[in-house]
């Protein structure tokens, strides 16, 4: 979109934020990133419920939905794909930790193009040695703060390996880097769950309502190593690439079973659906 904006800072196209804003000196705000499909979000309205409610856990003013969605229509008004990020942070304070009285939270949107998508034939996934730590408090949030994520991800460089998953400091399996996990134990689906450390991401919360609408058990439980030898089956999600599913896992071959195509299906069709009912204006 020759001459339009990528990036808007309360509203203003600008790649500059105030260096004594506390997402950069602490990581004091939350993030959604939203896939962006012929310049529709996908699931809009769940991201802005989970943006409310992380911020609302955090204690940060929650951005006006209006706002938020005149803005991101204004970077995608050529109507092409994209990834769209948003970012809410408590806003600029001095040096310290406790929080100011009366914050002005800012917010970012920024368009990033889409990235290639991964093999549907399934992909290869690693396990990782950073642990993620287990904090209850933001247990769930897209906070700011992802060095663990970030550590994680530095252990490998091979272009073949797709993700890497996360284990918690206690041992247990809490999902990957930058998806949530899904393994198929007979025909129950089981799911990392993320009261204590992780990320309750968009399109886990889809993954779950469609599998139980197809009428499939679905438990979110503390996932020892050993139900990944277990599995039947896997997939990776996230609000970019959907559900993809896992091919190698951790260096066990597994084939595309039949519920991960089924559950494939129903995203597709429940992304398409949230699509044509976004609430952007159109311009």
């Amino acid at each position: 979109m020759t001459g339009a904006p990528t990036i808007l800072v309360n509203g203003v196209p600008t790649a500059a934020v105030n260096a004594l804003d506390r997402g950069l000196a602490y990581g004091d705000g939350l993030f959604r990133t939203v896939r962006i499909d012929g310049g529709r979000p996908l699931f809009w309205e769940r991201h802005i419920a989970h943006l409310d409610e992380g911020c609302r856990r955090l204690g940060i003013a929650a951005a006006d939905p209006a706002a938020l969605a005149s803005e991101a229509a204004s970077l995608f008004g050529d109507g092409g794909d994209g990834v769209l990020k948003i970012v809410v942070t408590r806003g600029v304070g001095g040096r310290g930790y406790r929080p100011p009285e009366a914050p002005a939270p800012t917010r970012m949107l920024a368009r990033f193009p889409m990235p290639p998508a991964p093999a549907g034939c399934g992909v290869r996934v690693r396990l990782c040695a950073t642990r993620m730590a287990i904090q209850p408090a933001t247990a769930g949030i897209k906070t700011l703060n992802r060095l663990d994520q970030v550590l994680a991800r530095a252990e490998w460089s091979d272009a073949g390996i797709f993700e890497g998953l996360m284990r918690d400091s206690e041992g247990f399996v809490v999902g990957g880097t930058m998806s949530n996990l899904f393994l198929v134990h007979g025909h129950r689906l089981l799911t990392p769950i993320v009261d204590r450390a992780g990320i309750a991401g968009t399109m886990r919360a889809a993954a779950i309502d469609a599998a139980r609408t197809s009428g499939i058990d679905v438990v979110e439980a503390r996932l020892a190593p050993s139900a990944l030898v277990q599995a039947d089956e896997a997939f990776v999600t996230n609000s970019i690439i959907g559900a993809v599913p896992v091919g190698d896992l951790c260096g066990r071959a597994l084939a595309v079973g039949p519920i991960t195509r089924r559950l494939r299906r129903a995203l597709a069709a429940a992304g398409e659906e949230s699509r044509r009912a976004a609430p952007w204006p159109m311009r």
